[in-house]
């Protein structure tokens, strides 16, 4: 059983024979990129002033979506899992046919942080690079269940799937480093979290404490932590492949982060506002002898406004 995985997920020719190629890989053009990126603001923009305008007047209610919310967790989480175990695998078998190669200058876990100068977009770990490239334009979608079901467009949440397409794209345009670590980090997040949406989309209960806003947080950690191993291994390590568009990547990454400690903070915020006034609230209700009954938002709900995932 596991030598057939294997064998779908690392050692399938069309896996180990791959090579990124503008001519040969779907949507592997700046052009595609740069056109699916505006068709996608466009969409989403569209959509949202033609709600605002249906609902001018009067209060935006939500838009039934039956079980699309729900199909479309499941279907990331299995796609990332997907990933996971293809580009764990195929790490694996890299790490032990090219040692050879690097093995005087690198440990295999440096290896996966900070490619060999020379190194091309082709093989196993760069076809789940290019499957995780291509599994962005699927969690875009996410944006249009959040405009239907919320009736709202959050900047944050678009600026982050533009942000993470590109960084996928220059993976592969400049084989760069760090990719590897960066995609397991990401799609074992992207596991849970879709997973557990999926879970509270079919009416389970949920987590007692903001699963999703913890998950974000560990996916912000990690990726920060691995920019600043790349960084120490290409200064001490004679370089690392791709290190401008890294340099790049970097660049956005902050961005990314920024953006989020900014909703965080506004939202902690935010929520300390409502618990004071929900306490004032039961004050005053008790000393007029009135009863008061106070509809609050659980903290999962706060960490919908987050939308990093």
């Amino acid at each position: 059983m596991m030598q057939t995985v294997k064998f779908y997920l690392a050692e399938h020719p069309s896996i180990v024979k791959f090579r990124w190629s503008h001519s040969q890989s779907w949507g592997s053009t700046w052009s595609f990129l740069v056109t699916s990126i505006a068709f996608y603001l466009a969409v989403a923009t569209f959509l949202h002033l033609l709600l605002a305008l249906i609902a001018r007047g009067g209060r935006r209610r939500p838009i039934p979506l039956g079980p699309i919310p729900a199909l479309h967790s499941l279907t990331m989480a299995l796609i990332s899992a997907t990933i996971f175990a293809g580009i764990l695998l195929s790490a694996a078998s890299e790490i032990r046919e090219t040692r050879w190669f690097w093995r005087r200058t690198k440990t295999p876990f440096q290896w996966l942080l900070c490619f060999p100068i020379g190194t091309r977009p082709s093989g196993r770990v760069f076809f789940w690079s290019y499957m995780y490239y291509l599994s962005r334009f699927v969690h875009m979608l996410r944006t249009f269940v959040s405009i239907l079901s919320a009736r709202r467009l959050v900047f944050f949440q678009l600026f982050n799937h533009i942000i993470l397409t590109v960084v996928s794209f220059l993976w592969l345009e400049f084989s760069q480093s760090f990719q590897v670590l960066g995609i397991m980090l990401a799609t074992m997040v992207y596991s849970a979290v879709y997973g557990y949406r999926f879970w509270t989309a079919i009416g389970l209960p949920g987590a007692c404490f903001p699963f999703v806003l913890n998950c974000q947080i560990a996916l912000l950690g990690g990726n920060l932590v691995c920019h600043v191993g790349v960084l120490l291994l290409h200064f001490m390590k004679g370089g690392c492949n791709g290190i401008g568009a890294w340099v790049f990547n970097s660049v956005l990454n902050g961005a990314v982060m920024l953006l989020f400690l900014n909703f965080y903070v506004r939202m902690h915020i935010m929520r300390r506002k409502r618990k004071r006034k929900v306490k004032e609230e039961v004050v005053v209700g008790r000393n007029n002898g009135g009863q008061n009954q106070i509809a609050g938002r659980d903290d999962e709900d706060d960490d919908e406004d987050i939308k990093l995932i």
